[in-house]
């Protein structure tokens, strides 16, 4: 069965997760990576949008300006781990409840998910289009000054996903305990 969270989230909706589990999410989703991670958990900043109990995916889409507002044309993901310094604080000071890129992140960011309930997911790359047809409606952006890739987009999603649970928030994380469960096995199977 297809499982679909509703945004905003609260702790009992993820609590449950583990990671390798698949989900979807829809309602408001937006964008931030490097540089909003550095402004929120770094400089302080505040966030323009609430994301408490919401979902922030490191991406950087390509939007096309419209008469009308403007036009997804494609969000894949980027590499979660370059926010990795920045999580924990950013978790802490937004109140956000998934973080989505591709790749794992570390053991900061893990103990930060187990700490205050929060989960990573990832999202399969090469997707950028499909992602962008889960995506309804552009309804915001902030901190345009930094770029296209770099700012933060607010956007409604539908059935966003599919995304697969990296962090959980028990701190389980897959790509930590994948990397070990294959170093092990190439140990074991190394001829000398």
């Amino acid at each position: 069965m297809k499982k679909i969270l509703n945004l905003p989230l609260c702790d009992e909706d993820i609590s449950g997760l583990r990671a390798g589990d698949i989900i979807y999410l829809s309602g408001i989703l937006v964008t931030g990576r490097d540089e909003v991670y550095h402004r929120i958990a770094e400089e302080g900043l505040p966030c323009p949008v609430d994301l408490k109990g919401g979902a922030n995916y490191h991406a950087g889409p390509i939007v096309r300006e419209k008469e009308n507002g403007w036009e997804l044309v494609s969000i894949g993901p980027t590499s979660s781990v370059r926010m990795e310094k920045w999580a924990a604080e950013f978790i802490k000071k937004t109140g956000v409840k998934v973080m989505i890129g591709k790749g794992g992140m570390g053991e900061k960011t893990a103990s930060a998910c187990r700490a205050i309930r929060a989960i990573h997911c990832v999202y399969p790359g090469g997707c950028a289009v499909l992602g962008a047809s889960q995506i309804e409606k552009i309804e915001n952006v902030f901190w345009q000054e930094l770029g296209m890739a770099e700012c933060l987009w607010v956007m409604k999603s539908r059935e966003f996903g599919p995304l697969i649970v990296s962090i959980d928030t028990q701190g389980n994380n897959l790509f930590a305990e994948n990397s070990k469960y294959y170093a092990s096995n190439r140990a074991k199977n190394t001829v000398l």
